[in-house]
């Protein structure tokens, strides 16, 4: 990264998830895994998570499908799948980080657009457009009509995301889009529900495997550097506690209550593999893998 590119508070939070995740479980991939009964749900079984997830929606990608805008493209790590598959794919993300490592994976003849989705502009017009985990962070009705807008007459819509239940409150985990609202605008573009496929009991353990490792790893640590800075600097710790005491509160509360589990998930979230016909075509699910995979 160059000097004089400014690092966010979220692109370390990305970066120092990215080291973890190399150096304990040998993957770059930051995205759920999709966990079968006959794989341990340990650490060192992640990467093979994470590559049947992605063996799982690229099983349902249409015959004919041949250009892909992957959108969120992260580290690039499905986008090398896919082309590995034989599609020829362009990558949109906003992240010049995250954005820097796909270049660095997927070589110079894959277009990587540094820009949000929402603002991203192109003559090109694409078989499908692909959301995976990505979905989530859409301004939801510009992110469906702008979609509508790249696709090919009978193109489609990917999606590979979780969403919120209709619960009474929040919940101990944020993020997505309410199901219904989805549905809500969908309806009003030019899209036809192709295939619905809930996969929350394949990702949801994916929390259960986060919050072993706070509780075992990271809460323990947090502890004793705690007790340390209050022991050696207490004047210091008192005076960052006090001035940062309502952050300090929402991470205890978002990480250290050991409310982010697997069932909690299911709960509140719905993970969904959803696709989209913009032609208004009914087709059957359960498509052929095209040759390459």
């Amino acid at each position: 990264m160059e000097k004089n590119q400014k690092l966010s508070v979220q692109e370390l939070g990305l970066e120092c998830a990215i080291v973890l995740a190399e150096y304990l479980a040998k993957t770059d991939d930051l995205h759920y895994g999709y966990w079968d009964s006959d794989v341990p749900l340990e650490l060192a079984n992640l990467k093979q998570a994470q590559e049947a997830h992605s063996n799982f929606l690229l099983s349902h990608i249409p015959p004919g499908v041949k250009t892909i805008l992957d959108v969120g493209s992260g580290v690039g790590a499905l986008a090398s799948r896919l082309k590995a598959a034989g599609y020829e794919v362009d990558c949109v993300s906003p992240s010049p980080f995250l954005n820097e490592r796909a270049r660095r994976r997927l070589g110079s003849d894959t277009p990587i657009f540094e820009s949000r989705f929402e603002e991203f502009q192109t003559e090109k017009r694409y078989d499908m457009v692909l959301f995976s985990e990505s979905f989530q962070y859409m301004k939801l009705d510009i992110a469906l009509k702008h979609t509508c807008e790249l696709l090919q007459p009978d193109g489609y819509l990917l999606i590979c995301d979780f969403f919120k239940n209709p619960m009474p409150d929040r919940g101990p985990m944020g993020g997505g889009h309410y199901l219904a609202k989805f549905h809500d605008s969908i309806s009003c573009q030019p899209l036809t529900l192709v295939t619905d496929i809930d996969i929350t009991a394949q990702t949801a353990p994916n929390l259960d495997l986060t919050q072993g490792f706070v509780t075992a790893v990271v809460q323990p640590m947090k502890e004793r550097a705690c007790e340390l800075a209050r022991q050696r600097q207490p004047f210091l710790y008192k005076m960052i506690r006090w001035t940062l005491s309502k952050p300090i509160e929402q991470v205890n509360k978002k990480y250290f209550t050991g409310q982010r589990t697997g069932a909690n998930f299911a709960i509140y979230k719905t993970y969904r593999l959803m696709l989209f016909s913009k032609d208004k075509t009914c087709i059957t699910a359960g498509f052929l893998q095209p040759s390459g995979l």
